[in-house]
């Protein structure tokens, strides 16, 4: 059932606080809040070194949006926080991460224009989002699964913030683990991260295209492979089913690869989109990308010879789910 329509001056107002979440989350407002309590503007910028006139329009935009409540200089947490503070790496991906490739959509979606690298996105903030969502969404399925595995040698494609790597080497004494990215700001974070964990002497991060891979001497010996949120940058499906062979012969030794991302929805209303999917979708039909349906994907790892032991579902972005792959004999 749809909701009750919005007013336009609601959308105009929430648009804004989209973005006075993003903030939130950097400047430390939400941590503030959720540990201290109710905090004094003009104080919370001045030990921030932030200017206090902006800070109060972005308070004022967050409780427009009832993600705060603010009394006489004070800010409290309003009746969206919880809600707001659990999602605001969802809205960091919006509009840090995809910022720049929503404020020139008039441009992007006109065909001249949609040749060559025709887009850009914060390849770092879009790390550091994911990291969050991960957390938040993704690893209470991921984790069960992969606690249940043997391995000594995990792979992680698209590897992102580096998260992934660092908790499961951290977990597992005598793991290693290999980073591979394609954009040279996640291997920045990545490559910080690890070191931040002591962690560089086990884990290696390189640059790579997880579409495009080819042999390397530090593949051998990987006997897991994850891939989280990029599984649709194999597709079209021609092209999905030579990228999951291409992974078969280069990674000699996997005997485990988990992959997990979202799926296309076809069930809802466009008014009852959930949370992120409407974005998400968007995002990736701007930069040209085919996400496939749940079942679009399942014949694929026949074919591309992959045995689907399971498929486990992930309710953020909405219809995502977690393949778990073996090779075929």
């Amino acid at each position: 059932m749809s909701k009750t329509n919005a007013t336009m001056t609601e959308v105009y107002n929430h648009a804004l606080a989209a973005w006075a979440i993003s903030a939130a989350w950097e400047i430390g407002a939400f941590e503030e809040l959720r540990e201290v309590g109710p905090l004094d503007t003009d104080v919370f910028a001045a030990d921030r070194g932030l200017d206090a006139r902006s800070v109060h329009e972005l308070f004022r935009a967050l409780a427009a949006a009832d993600v705060v409540s603010r009394e006489d200089g004070k800010v409290r947490p309003g009746p969206n926080f919880d809600e707001a503070d659990r999602a605001k790496s969802l809205f960091h991906w919006m509009t840090r991460g995809c910022g720049e490739l929503f404020s020139t959509l008039p441009d992007l979606v006109r065909t001249d224009n949609r040749t060559g690298s025709f887009y850009r996105r914060d390849a770092a903030a879009i790390s550091v989002a994911c990291r969050e969502i991960n957390a938040q969404w993704w690893n209470p399925v991921f984790l069960p699964v992969v606690n249940e595995l043997d391995f000594t040698y995990v792979a992680d494609l698209g590897c992102g913030s580096g998260e992934r790597l660092v908790q499961l080497t951290r977990t597992r004494p005598g793991v290693r683990g290999l980073g591979i990215d394609v954009a040279g700001g996640a291997i920045d974070v990545a490559t910080k991260a690890v070191a931040e964990a002591g962690l560089s002497d086990r884990i290696r991060i390189t640059q790579g295209d997880a579409t495009a891979l080819e042999p390397r001497p530090e593949y051998a010996g990987v006997d897991l492979l994850t891939s989280f949120m990029m599984g649709h940058d194999f597709w079209p499906r021609a092209e999905a089913v030579a990228s999951l062979r291409r992974i078969r012969e280069v990674f000699p030794d996997l005997k485990h690869f988990l992959l997990a991302d979202a799926t296309r929805t076809t069930t809802y209303a466009d008014q009852d989109m959930p949370i992120f999917s409407m974005a998400f979708e968007f995002a990736h039909a701007v930069m040209g990308d085919y996400l496939p349906t749940l079942e679009e994907w399942k014949p694929v790892f026949e074919e591309a010879g992959w045995h689907l032991t399971g498929h486990y579902p992930i309710s953020v972005p909405a219809d995502s789910v977690m393949f778990h792959l073996t090779p075929a004999e």
